[in-house]
């Protein structure tokens, strides 16, 4: 009989992106999460959404991960939470995904579980901070425990580009450019902290 204390962690990586700088994010941070024994991440995104009404999707995407389904959240072990900056907030797709979720607070299905936040934007004040903020508050709301990055990551204090204490982020620039190696080594991190506090916190949920 396998010990419970030893099964493998699943984090979500779930995220929206309009022009691929978050979801090479979202990879990266996937990495960091496998690099750690026993944690396995699961990669997932959203649809668009229309602003007149309600958009349609096909249930699989074209190209690229899965859309999301609200039972992806409820067996994770850990949440790393993406999205582009929209006018310092989340943008409208995450949004409305995460609207739907009511189900899952109401059953606390994600409280006691670490979550962590990241984003891109094209411009150095575009609201880096704002949106990783935004992103937290309806996990806050969910009980879930907030890991962001320490500043003994010393990525944080050399990165000439994106990167914060709130959870890590790219600029992108109007160009769409790569991510830096300091943005790298922050998505590494964030997926590895989130790892390991999943694998701390799942037989002592708080």
């Amino acid at each position: 009989m396998s010990d419970s204390r030893t099964s493998q962690v699943e984090i979500l990586v779930l995220y929206y992106s309009r022009y691929g700088a978050t979801a090479s994010m979202a990879e990266v941070i996937a990495r960091g999460v496998e690099s750690i024994p026993g944690a396995v991440a699961k990669v997932r995104t959203v649809p668009e959404v229309s602003p007149v009404c309600e958009a349609t999707a096909e249930t699989i995407p074209a190209y690229g991960p899965p859309y999301a389904s609200v039972e992806d959240l409820t067996s994770c072990d850990g949440l790393a939470l993406g999205s582009p900056t929209h006018f310092g907030n989340m943008a409208a797709p995450l949004k409305h995904f995460i609207d739907q979720t009511s189900s899952v607070w109401f059953s606390g299905g994600l409280a006691g579980k670490p979550a962590g936040v990241f984003t891109a934007t094209s411009s150095m004040h575009g609201g880096h901070e704002t949106t990783l903020i935004s992103m937290m508050l309806p996990l806050l709301h969910h009980g879930m425990v907030i890991v962001g990055i320490p500043a003994r990551e010393t990525a944080l204090l050399e990165t000439k580009t994106g990167g914060t204490p709130y959870g890590p982020s790219h600029l992108s620039g109007e160009e769409n450019r790569s991510l830096s190696e300091e943005e790298k080594a922050l998505c590494l991190c964030l997926g590895q902290r989130l790892a390991k506090a999943a694998i701390a916190l799942k037989n002592h949920r708080i």
